[in-house]
């Protein structure tokens, strides 16, 4: 949040230390160290709180960047929503990111130039974040959750390159990596089928988007999930139709398209993720974003305001705190709330703030402990 400005002095007795501190400078917290790594080790990001991104060099201003892209990440995987980052108040967070960074590394990846076949590299930051931080910014701003564990659907993909169709089955895995690793980065993963001759067979059930069939020759695998797709030639792009059934009830259908096969085949495990978001990511219920008074006694020192206005600059829910009067140990502030009272009473920090029940009508009162 912005820096809250100084207020007038008040001459009410006691609040000499107060308009003093008013003026006072935060320290500045020490910032996230980079992980310790053993010679061997490769560094990756796993699980939904963490994330990689490329970046241009380890320089300061690149990783902050990419702390950035890669909270918004988090936030997409956490919440299922691919657009989570577009989301009220999730922009602010995304603008100080590294305040929500456990550790960081980096990893050097060799390519090659598709024009040149050359060796090409690439810097990726890999980021984890801290858990418990991430969660309270999601309750706080009603970001909908998808709840861990998460289930593992079947791919039931049939691919025709012009020779026939033909299912991808667990041996043949590497044809299928561009949507297994999308759904890695959706937060959720896919299983296989083993291929059997009989499963082989299942083709002409995922060519005609046979559901009920595909369904019944899945029961062998849990979760009873699957993700249904059949890729082909379309001209001079790759297309694909795709179903996701839960439970043998379709929840979603969509089709692809793309010159490059593998990003048609990723937007597969997009849809599958967008689908079961959909049904089973819940937000907690939040409260207008707005401008409120807020009340906090219990001030005895410059000290004391100096935690205050440093809780209120790392609250989520605070877009701005704008200071309006200050007598004896209370001092009252407009708080903008990107999620009302409500979201501010989800971030209070319990070991420095209690609401205080004599609160007036029109404003919220908390004690400082």
């Amino acid at each position: 949040m912005p820096a809250i400005p100084a207020m007038k002095e008040t001459r009410a007795p006691g609040a000499t230390w107060m308009a003093a501190a008013l003026a006072a400078l935060l320290a500045i917290l020490p910032g996230p160290a980079p992980a310790q790594r053993v010679e061997g080790d490769r560094a990756a990001a796993e699980g939904v709180y963490q994330a990689e991104v490329q970046v241009r060099s380890q320089g300061e201003s690149d990783r902050r960047a990419g702390f950035a892209r890669a909270l918004g990440q988090v936030f997409a995987k956490l919440s299922g929503d691919r657009n989570a980052a577009n989301r009220p108040g999730i922009g602010d967070e995304l603008r100080r990111a590294g305040d929500y960074v456990d550790s960081f590394d980096y990893r050097q990846d060799e390519g090659v130039s598709p024009s040149t076949g050359a060796p090409v590299y690439s810097t990726t930051l890999i980021v984890r974040f801290d858990e418990e931080k991430v969660d309270g910014i999601a309750a706080a701003l009603g970001l909908p959750v998808w709840a861990e564990p998460r289930p593992k659907p079947v791919l039931w993909m049939a691919i025709d390159d012009g020779s026939g169709p033909r299912l991808v089955g667990v041996a043949k895995s590497a044809a299928a990596r561009s949507v297994l690793d999308r759904a890695i980065a959706r937060g959720y993963r896919l299983g296989l089928p083993s291929g059997s001759a009989a499963e082989q067979a299942a083709v002409g059930a995922i060519w005609r988007g046979d559901a009920e069939a595909i369904a019944a020759i899945s029961s062998r695998y849990s979760p009873p999930m699957q993700l249904v797709g059949k890729l082909y030639r379309s001209g001079d792009a790759w297309a694909g139709d795709w179903m996701f059934i839960d439970h043998g009830k379709v929840l979603s259908r969509w089709s692809s398209s793309d010159r490059n096969a593998r990003r048609a085949m990723a937007d597969g495990a997009d849809g599958a993720a967008d689908a079961l978001a959909a049904r089973y990511a819940k937000a907690a219920p939040i409260g207008e974003p707005g401008h409120y008074t807020v009340a906090f006694t219990g001030l005895q020192s410059a000290q004391d305001y100096m935690r205050l206005v440093a809780w209120l600059r790392d609250a989520s829910v605070v877009r701005d705190a704008r200071p309006l009067g200050a007598n004896a140990d209370r001092i009252e502030f407009d708080l903008d709330l990107a999620s009302g009272l409500p979201g501010l009473r989800r971030v209070i920090d319990a070991g420095l703030l209690v609401e205080d029940g004599s609160a007036t009508s029109g404003t919220a009162m908390f004690r400082l402990r």
